[in-house]
């Protein structure tokens, strides 16, 4: 705690900002893409959104009051970010969520940075099933490996109602795959 107390005081002084800022991505620009990419499915995409999130980061350093760990705190924001690039791009397209989805799936086949074989294939379309907050709970879950407490954190829900939603979000996903 000590050591991210002296980073995040690095992270605003202005003296060490910027060779703090290049280390804080050099260290959570893989896991924040793992996320992002996640929820939004698109590697072009993901890139697109966690370049705002780094600038959404550096930008509201200054707000981070510590109440919870800078890695629980970025990935909220990325997370956020990654829920509103989908949002707009439901919006622009006119098109609904479920199709974007589905649409997004089916280009995973092609997408070059996707190593996925048919299983993976199918697990990604069981989960465009579910609904966005049970999506966004197992893929933290299942995909991220985050701890219950973490995930807590980071959406600011009940570890209760987290282990709810994976555990229907996986009775869910374990019925589509059956059936299909």
């Amino acid at each position: 705690m000590q050591e991210e107390q002296e980073f995040i005081q690095q992270l605003l002084d202005p003296e060490t900002r910027n060779q703090a800022f290049q280390r804080l991505i050099f260290e959570y620009q893989r896991p924040l893409y793992s996320q992002i990419r996640n929820i939004v499915l698109d590697h072009d995409d993901t890139d697109d959104v966690l370049q705002n999130t780094f600038i959404k980061i550096f930008q509201n350093l200054k707000n981070f009051k510590g109440d919870s760990k800078l890695f629980s705190w970025m990935y909220r924001i990325a997370t956020n970010e990654a829920l509103t690039f989908l949002k707009q791009k439901t919006r622009k397209s006119g098109i609904c969520w479920e199709a974007i989805q589905n649409k997004v799936i089916e280009n995973l086949e092609a997408d070059i940075y996707f190593d996925g074989n048919e299983i993976q294939i199918k697990l990604q379309k069981a989960v465009a099933q579910l609904p966005a907050k049970q999506q966004l709970i197992f893929k933290m879950k299942y995909f991220e490996e985050l701890k219950y407490e973490e995930i807590s954190e980071i959406l600011g829900t009940s570890i209760g109602g987290l282990k709810a939603s994976y555990h229907i979000a996986v009775k869910k996903i374990e019925a589509f795959v059956t059936a299909n």
